[in-house]
């Protein structure tokens, strides 16, 4: 009996020792928990305890951004949706953390970072200290995806990883903004001056004319011929730049995703009309006979090039953006009765509700507003890649539109943008133990 009570005094002096101890060293290192931040647990200053059931990993540098009540709560998220337990993060772990915040994530969001940290990763996981770095890493940048962080290092995840929803256009993404690209080359005049002479000539044969858009069938006849032609530059430099990939052996940068997508916005323009009328047999053959025409003339040129043909392209754009403008403009303003009118209470074809959901009630107007704000994107981005280095002897370019590094940083600071959001408003608090 005297052993036992004596080893239960000793346990209870080596408790009392140990607090004691804790306490000097807490105070002789200020107290300061990451990043100089107070404290809420006494003597884990400087470690970042990952999980209580989970080995102990260190923060090997001062947290900038995030402050003390944030980390803890990251850290119970973390331990929530860790199905493993084992103080790691994988794409299934972080898919359930996003779900967490879908008033701040969308559905198409959450499963896109979810693939790109796959790809990154290549299918591992990073420690729950490396995730609590990269948010502060991220966090504590104000650039846009120049700053490193270990998911995405060194992955291709740009070589197959591409998303584009034309659904989410905004009443600002509508109202678009009527731009012209300046011609600073000689190469920028001539393309600028080719797209003048084809559309003059276009617009002579087909007597159409900006300033007398008078009947809903002379919109469709020239919007279902142009939307043919549309779809074929994209289709061109995606399909060189695949062909240039494979005889090359290397990466390509997911410039041809977007070209891709481009070809298929322009293809799914003319589906969506072609339900408003059906095109005759002679109509048809004119397609067939200019696509040929153009289709050659325009793979030739790409292959001698790419500088040119965008730049041609974003010209054909800003004409596109006017035409539509008009239309919309004459949609809006035709006499009440008239067949134009119509077309603001019509509802639009099934296929464009579906692709740029515009709802149940969705009109002719509205799809003509979509695809007016779908030019209005492929004209930036055919200027901005004829601006490209890699266009002008330069490095290899990345995707302008769709950098992986950029997207996972914006993604990460909306998770801890939205975190700290929680904090100032008192949602779920976290109280220092």
């Amino acid at each position: 009996m005297t052993t036992i009570a004596f080893r239960g005094n000793t346990a209870i002096l080596r408790r009392q020792v140990s607090s004691l101890l804790a306490k000097v060293s807490a105070n002789s290192a200020e107290n300061h928990f990451l990043g100089g931040f107070p404290s809420p647990i006494g003597t884990q200053n400087f470690t970042y305890r990952a999980f209580s059931h989970a080995k102990t990993g260190a923060i090997t540098f001062p947290l900038k951004k995030l402050d003390t009540i944030t980390v803890r709560r990251i850290e119970d998220e973390l331990r929530e949706v860790d199905k493993d337990s084992d103080g790691r993060i994988d794409a299934d772990d972080l898919t359930n953390l996003l779900k967490r915040h879908q008033s701040a994530f969308t559905d198409d969001e959450i499963v896109e970072f979810s693939e790109l940290f796959y790809a990154g990763k290549a299918g591992a996981s990073m420690s729950v200290p490396e995730f609590i770095q990269t948010l502060d890493r991220v966090a504590s940048n104000d650039g846009t995806g120049n700053h490193s962080h270990p998911i995405l290092d060194g992955n291709c995840s740009a070589e197959y990883i591409y998303r584009k929803n034309h659904a989410s256009y905004t009443p600002e993404d509508l109202d678009i903004e009527l731009t012209h690209q300046e011609p600073e080359t000689f190469s920028d005049r001539a393309a600028f001056q080719a797209v003048k002479i084809v559309r003059g000539i276009f617009d002579t044969g087909t007597g159409w004319s900006n300033e007398k858009i008078v009947t809903p069938e002379k919109i469709l006849n020239r919007v279902i011929f142009l939307e043919t032609v549309a779809a074929v530059p994209g289709m061109v430099a995606a399909v060189t730049r695949h062909f240039r990939s494979l005889r090359r052996m290397e990466r390509d940068g997911g410039l041809m995703h977007l070209f891709l997508e481009e070809a298929n916005n322009e293809r799914m323009h003319l589906l969506s009309f072609i339900k408003m009328k059906d095109p005759v047999m002679l109509f048809r053959g004119a397609v067939i006979f200019s696509q040929f025409g153009f289709g050659t003339a325009f793979l030739l040129a790409y292959m001698a090039s790419p500088k040119f043909c965008h730049r041609f392209v974003g010209y054909i754009e800003e004409e596109a953006c006017h035409t539509y403008t008009k239309i919309v403009g004459a949609i809006e303003e035709a006499p009440n009765g008239s067949d134009l009118a119509a077309w603001r209470t019509e509802h639009a074809p099934a296929i464009a509700k579906a692709y740029w959901k515009l709802g149940e009630t969705g009109t002719v107007l509205d799809l003509v507003y979509a695809v007016r704000a779908d030019e209005a994107e492929h004209r930036d981005v055919n200027h901005a890649c004829s601006d490209l280095p890699e266009l002008n002897g330069g490095p290899k370019a990345m995707n302008p539109f769709h950098d992986p590094d950029t997207k996972v940083n914006e993604l990460l600071r909306k998770y801890v943008k939205d975190m700290m959001t929680r904090n100032s408003n008192g949602i779920d608090k976290l109280v220092s133990t």
